[in-house]
């Protein structure tokens, strides 16, 4: 459970910020990671309440980042 736990608080902000640096817009970036953790939701590997709100609360961390690295970049291209 501590290894679900631990995959929780980082994968899913990691997750966030990775597919914006590929497709270069947050919001597309929080929708594929949203979509590949209902995935797994769905598939059965995130089967408590407490593992469901990590995981939301670790993707409105990477969003949040991935939306600061955004502005930044559109900072520096000025």
């Amino acid at each position: 459970m501590v290894d679900k736990i631990l995959l929780a608080i980082f994968m899913p902000g990691f997750l966030v910020v990775f597919f914006t640096r590929v497709t270069l817009n947050h919001f597309m970036g929080l929708l594929l990671a949203v979509a590949l953790i209902a995935a797994s939701a769905y598939k059965g590997y995130t089967h408590t309440w407490p593992l469901i709100i990590i995981d939301a609360a670790s993707l409105t961390f990477g969003f949040w980042l991935a939306g600061r690295m955004m502005r930044k970049e559109a900072y520096k291209e000025k």
